[in-house]
């Protein structure tokens, strides 16, 4: 294990709190993963209104895993749509729009829990000016891999354990998201030369006999092709392997690029209404 990085406590709205492991003091980036975010079990109250308002993106994937709860997502580009628990949500920003995002209008009515990671996922430069696209995946839709009882893990997107996710993303990543059940072993095989990467959202591991608990982002050394680990209580995980983009990034606000000259163009792009507009 390279690092063990510990999801520390980021405001990203004035009422939203999440646990970032990513970027994180010690590790910057794992291109093409840029930003990892764990919004934790959060109890919505009846009769809230709280939404992410309108916010642009440009040049990547803003990916989310809705664990609990219902997802709402609308952008500039006319997609519209809800998602639920162990539904994935793969958005490409491409050249840029705008996007909201927040519990479904259900949710804010009646009330419940809602948990979601959310992924930036990189694309090469030679991508980052593409027209906008979205996926989803329910869970239905989701393979499950390295079966065993008392295992539920789904391939999302990705070529894994002689699967395919259901997801097609311009840069080839394996993302596998799931459940382990207390004591159970799983091993995962990754591709020597690739970033691999394990945050446990619940529950905690153990791998080569250390214990890893919850929040805590696992990123291993390129060369390592067995991951063997343990479940020491039920867990929750999220598995993640890509080829390296070998390309400088530059990531600032909600831009992900390669040069400080293209995120302030994305800026006063941004500013001079390129993105368009999107009724929240």
């Amino acid at each position: 294990m390279q690092h063990i990085l510990l999801g520390r406590d980021k405001q990203i709205i004035k009422e939203e709190t999440v646990k970032q492991p990513l970027p994180h003091m010690d590790f910057r980036f794992a291109n093409p993963f840029i930003v990892l975010h764990h919004m934790p079990p959060k109890a919505i109250a009846p009769g809230q209104t709280l939404r992410i308002h309108p916010h642009p993106h440009r040049g990547f994937a803003p990916v989310t895993f809705m664990l609990q709860g219902e997802g709402y997502h609308k952008d500039s580009a006319g997609h519209n749509e809800i998602v639920q628990a162990g539904d994935a949500q793969w958005m490409f920003a491409g050249k840029g729009l705008l996007h909201s995002e927040g519990p479904s209008e259900r949710l804010l009515r009646d009330g419940g829990t809602q948990e979601l990671l959310q992924l930036w996922v990189n694309v090469p430069a030679v991508n980052k000016f593409g027209e906008p696209t979205y996926q989803s995946a329910r869970k239905a839709e989701q393979p499950l891999v390295l079966e065993q009882e008392g295992v539920n893990l789904r391939l999302v997107s990705g070529e894994f354990d002689g699967k395919t996710g259901p997801i097609k993303s311009i840069t080839p990543v394996i993302s596998v998201v799931g459940e382990i059940g207390m004591g159970k072993t799983v091993q995962f095989n990754a591709t020597a030369g690739y970033w691999t990467l394990l945050y446990i959202a619940k529950g905690s591991i153990s791998i080569n006999q250390e214990t890893i608990p919850q929040y805590n982002l696992i990123v291993f050394e390129k060369d390592n092709e067995e991951i063997i680990l343990t479940a020491e209580d039920d867990t929750q995980i999220l598995f993640l392997s890509a080829e390296p983009i070998e390309e400088p990034v530059a990531a600032k606000d909600n831009f992900v690029m390669n040069t400080a000259e293209e995120i302030n163009q994305a800026m006063a792009d941004y500013a001079n209404g390129a993105f368009g507009s999107l009724a929240f």
